[in-house]
């Protein structure tokens, strides 16, 4: 008899998990649509936040930024195996050698109309002049700073760091390629020379240099050169900008000889999965305003021709960023030097190991 009392229970039990299962099923049938994500792999403080906010909302989707310090370390982690990301921001020699290992993907420039906007000047020189694989995003000059209040008679000329009453005070990059390409630059060769006498006498001119330098050194220049502990500096435009910001008496001047131009472009990985976000994004960073806001916040050019105007004139009047003809013309893009690349290692490592 105790069966008769339950059994009806079980069965209205049956009948709402029956319906509850209907009712399920309906709200399955509409899910919430979840925002798409877009997965950016960048240097740091390389994008101004109310930007990817704007294009957050404006896109109903989620940016995700991870960061990397350096395009060694960021390939590094690529070949052991990570995946996940959309876009990333390697430098264009860098580019060169992930698309000769068929790591990227094709750019589709019709999803980018802005790409109209690039400037054909920069295009002109740059590593991947039709943008078949990459996008040009930020360019930076390498350069001279210097504190004028301390160094007299100051030249813009790679001359400077032969300046013996400067000794223990100045700083030249720690790159092969930056430090060496000045050398070259001093004595009128390409920055992408393969000549191996070339190199040999860019490297005795370096070793004159370096007996007048503190060290060679990538990070603590700029910080260095902010408070007086060095003079004068091999460097970055856009680290120099960023630390006048903290001393006015810093100065920045491109050699007379030239220098390097080098540019972060924007790459669809092979492994991207939110490919057409990615795309939308690159175009979103080519609308003229948008492009004029993050140099004015980055302190680096986009080459957006049509963003120029729309700049703060304290950017479009700086000769670091906008460089006169004449200096941009003695400019060269540095090349991915493929197997030739052991013969700048070899002059760098005798710089590196004599006293």
């Amino acid at each position: 008899m105790s069966h008769s009392r339950v059994r009806p229970l079980v069965l209205a039990g049956v009948i709402l998990a029956a319906v509850g299962c209907v009712l399920g099923l309906a709200a399955c049938a509409k899910p919430a649509k979840e925002a798409a994500v877009l997965h950016l792999y960048t240097w740091a403080d390389y994008i101004k936040p109310e930007l990817v906010a704007r294009f957050e909302a404006e896109n109903s989707c989620k940016v995700v930024i991870d960061t990397f310090d350096s395009n060694e370390s960021m390939y590094a982690k690529l070949k052991a195996g990570a995946t996940g990301y959309d876009l990333i921001v390697p430098t264009s020699y860098m580019v060169s050698l992930m698309q000769s290992q068929g790591m990227l993907q094709p750019i589709d420039k019709s999803l980018i109309p802005n790409a109209a906007r690039i400037d054909p000047e920069y295009l002109a020189i740059a590593v991947d002049k039709t943008m078949d694989h990459s996008v040009p995003y930020m360019i930076t000059n390498t350069g001279i700073a210097y504190l004028k209040s301390k160094v007299k008679d100051f030249e813009p000329s790679w001359a400077m760091f032969g300046r013996a009453d400067l000794k223990g005070r100045m700083v030249m990059l720690n790159d092969m390629r930056e430090t060496i390409g000045g050398a070259l630059k001093f004595l009128g060769y390409s920055l992408n020379t393969r000549n191996e006498e070339e190199l040999a006498k860019a490297r005795d001119v370096v070793l004159g240099w370096k007996v007048n330098l503190a060290k060679f050194e990538n990070e603590q220049y700029k910080s260095g050169l902010a408070s007086g502990e060095f003079l004068l500096v091999h460097g970055y435009s856009g680290d120099i900008l960023q630390v006048q910001a903290e001393n006015p008496d810093v100065a920045f001047a491109m050699p007379r000889e030239g220098g390097t131009i080098s540019c972060d472009d924007l790459v669809i990985p092979k492994t991207a999965k939110a490919v057409a976000l990615a795309h939308a994004f690159i175009n979103f960073l080519h609308d003229p305003q948008v492009a004029a806001q993050n140099t004015d916040f980055t302190q680096y050019l986009c080459p957006n021709k049509d963003a120029y105007a729309l700049m703060s004139d304290a950017i479009k009047n700086n000769p670091a960023i906008f460089l006169s003809p004449e200096i941009k013309a003695k400019c060269e893009v540095l090349d991915d030097l493929g197997a030739d690349n052991t013969k700048w290692v070899k002059v760098w490592d005798e710089i590196k190991a004599a006293k």
